[in-house]
């Protein structure tokens, strides 16, 4: 956990987010997750109760089997449905976060070095543009030798100069590319983290 990104967010889990995608997200995760905590849970209980019980002082002999049917078929089955029954609802999370049409507002957002671009394409802010910089508080923080924590800066990594302004419960487009080369932009609360790059939009 040295790492600056991992300050960004400091919980070891998804952020819930406040958009709909943003938590259709994090509720497909948390299935996942309790799927492969049940599984795990499984796998390692009868291994370690067969490491206990099975062991050698406790007088165990190996059986001597070469193969069982019924055994290869249940372990190949069963992981199949798993990945089935997961690929539904991950399908639908999926199409939703890419689902553009009909959107109430467009915004451009191209990335440059250390900064992006933010352009209303339509709607009541049409032809508003401007430069979004990282927080110069969270730069100087970041900076080898600052003698700064990063823990102590509120919001470290995720604050701006200029911040982009949207409406509550519309849908926005996201139309991105990059000035120079590939960008990564992200935020957290949208579930979102997408590369802009160059000559593509």
């Amino acid at each position: 956990m040295t790492s600056s990104h991992a300050w960004a967010d400091k919980v070891l889990n998804l952020t819930q987010g406040v958009t709909e995608v943003s938590r259709d997200v994090y509720g497909l995760h948390m299935i996942v997750f309790w799927i492969c905590v049940f599984i795990g849970v499984g796998v390692f209980g009868v291994m370690i109760y067969s490491m206990i019980k099975h062991r050698k002082s406790q007088g165990a002999v190996a059986a001597t089997f070469h193969e069982s049917h019924k055994v290869e078929i249940i372990w190949t089955v069963i992981p199949f449905i798993v990945l089935i029954a997961l690929s539904v609802p991950a399908t639908k999370s999926l199409l939703n976060l890419e689902d553009t049409s009909n959107p109430d507002m467009t915004v451009k957002i191209t990335g440059y070095q250390w900064k992006w671009n933010y352009e209303y394409i339509d709607g009541a802010a049409q032809g508003v543009k401007f430069f979004s910089n990282l927080s110069s508080a969270h730069n100087d923080v970041r900076q080898l030798k600052s003698g700064k924590n990063p823990a102590e800066v509120e919001n470290y990594l995720l604050d701006v100069d200029n911040r982009l302004v949207l409406p509550v419960g519309k849908k926005v487009r996201f139309l991105m590319t990059s000035n120079d080369v590939i960008h990564s932009w992200w935020v957290p609360d949208f579930a979102v983290k997408k590369d802009a790059i160059p000559g593509y939009i």
